[in-house]
């Protein structure tokens, strides 16, 4: 096993693509060629965590906060983070993050914080727009049922909870092989009609390279004629936040004690209570502030997240309440993700949780 084994595996998880545009998910430090000699899933990469791999005998950390984020003009250790990048290097241990693309997937991190507050019927806040694009294909008639499966099974065809979408039309395809050639049907240098199907389906972009090699490697035509059109349609299965419905509604404070108990937290800083129950429920791991209009839009009776600043918390207008537990309490169990989906990828390797702390806010 090679480091980039891994990475690969973590971004069919979560796929690049699925980042936001400020972000700097993937390999950040480290030889992908690397022999994998064992992985620590952390929230945070300090020095201390990385201390602690090496120590341990690990050379690569999955890490949910990328510890380069913003741009590194020099490397001194001034900082925490040149100190951990020059500690990283020298102990030859590689440094990968899913960020936002992990946010923003079903079974990330706003899924797990969906499940922990037991909530049915989870969509995304705001899905992500751009993400999908339409492939087509034209298909021998006798070779169209293969030809589609294929692309199904490569994970084309996904429309919200259905798949195998697909639209199909008949139609005449015309040729004349050249000089070289081998025509699946026809003969060189003759005009030819074949009766084909044109094959509409929906891809996600994080995956049109595998739809179109699976096509191509099925398709029985010598050169695959194909086209790729971008669509501006949302995709269901991705996007920022998240929200739910309780199974039964709670009284405000009811609510807000267990949300403080499940996630093991000292203060909730919240908006006035509006004196209703809470049903729909919407919420962001991390820095959410940006989706509290969508949050009311939806209908959500809470919004919870973090990082919200003084002056938007008035942005409730008494329409919503606003709850921040803390940015690192709502991302804390983000190292169950990685350790849960890692080890069952690669069992013989060794995968531990950081035991380092790595929350730098302390309460009194």
């Amino acid at each position: 096993m090679i480091i980039s084994d891994v990475t690969a595996s973590l971004e069919q998880l979560a796929p690049l693509s699925y980042q936001e545009s400020y972000d700097n998910a993937g390999l950040l430090i480290g030889n992908p060629e690397n022999l994998l000699k064992g992985i620590l899933v952390t929230l945070d990469v300090t020095p201390e965590v990385i201390e602690e791999a090496h120590e341990k005998g690990l050379n690569l950390i999955v890490a949910h906060h990328p510890l380069i984020f913003n741009g590194v003009k020099k490397i001194t250790g001034k900082n925490y983070v040149e100190r951990a990048i020059i500690q990283a290097i020298k102990n030859d241990i590689a440094v990968y993050a899913a960020h936002t693309n992990l946010d923003n997937i079903e079974g990330g991190v706003n899924s797990r914080i969906g499940a922990l507050l037991n909530l049915t019927n989870l969509k995304f806040l705001q899905p992500l727009e751009g993400e999908l694009v339409k492939l087509v294909t034209f298909v021998p008639t006798n070779d169209a049922e293969r030809v589609r499966q294929v692309m199904f099974e490569a994970g084309a065809g996904h429309i919200g909870n259905y798949d195998y979408c697909s639209f199909n039309m008949n139609g005449d395809g015309t040729f004349r092989a050249g000089e070289g050639t081998n025509p699946y049907v026809g003969n060189k240098g003759e005009f030819h009609v074949e009766p084909e199907v044109r094959i509409e389906v929906v891809v996600p972009k994080s995956i049109i390279s595998r739809v179109i090699r699976e096509m191509i490697s099925s398709h029985p035509y010598e050169e695959v004629a194909y086209d790729i059109y971008p669509i501006l349609n949302s995709f269901s299965k991705a996007g920022s936040g998240m929200i739910g419905e309780l199974k039964e509604p709670m009284p405000e404070l009811d609510f807000l004690k267990s949300v403080k108990n499940i996630f093991n937290i000292q203060s909730v800083r919240h908006t006035n209570c509006l004196g209703k129950n809470i049903q729909k429920v919407a919420f962001c791991g991390g820095s959410g502030a940006f989706l509290i209009k969508q949050a009311i839009a939806a209908g959500a009776d809470i919004f919870i997240s973090s990082d919200i600043k003084y002056h938007q918390f008035f942005d409730a207008e008494n329409r919503i309440l606003i709850a921040d537990i803390g940015h690192f309490e709502s991302e804390q169990f983000t190292v169950d993700i990685f350790y849960e989906y890692l080890l069952k990828k690669f069992p013989k390797f060794a995968i531990l949780k950081s035991e380092i702390k790595t929350n730098p806010i302390n309460y009194i």
